[in-house]
């Protein structure tokens, strides 16, 4: 494994997972990668325990860093989905292992 700056800015380890490694981005991209599309009631419905106000700001700055799109559709009244991009969707395998490692060593971590 090559030797990495973990100095911030230049980190792009520091960077990137910044982005999505906190729990509700997790919990927000793992289900749109489960169920595909899905709406704002939907997601919350899905992860009762995050507020209105979290899940909003989290799906912003998953859509800012274009983790996921947003379909805003012109009908009365207003319907928005959410779902992967491709970049979205190439980090799946990745969280997918993470979360079979956190399941196998579940009882290790939690001891």
């Amino acid at each position: 494994m090559s030797t990495l700056d973990l100095q911030f800015p230049a980190c792009p380890v520091r960077n990137v997972l910044g982005r999505f490694a906190d729990k509700w981005s997790l919990l927000i991209l793992i289900n749109l990668h489960t169920n595909g599309k899905l709406r704002y009631s939907e997601l919350k419905n899905n992860i009762p325990d995050i507020s209105q106000k979290m899940l909003t700001s989290t799906l912003k700055q998953l859509d800012r860093d274009h983790l996921l799109k947003r379909k805003a559709y012109a009908e009365i009244p207003p319907r928005v989905e959410y779902s992967l991009t491709d970049l979205g969707k190439s980090l799946m395998p990745l969280i997918e292992k993470l979360i079979e490692w956190g399941q196998e060593h579940f009882p290790e971590v939690t001891k």
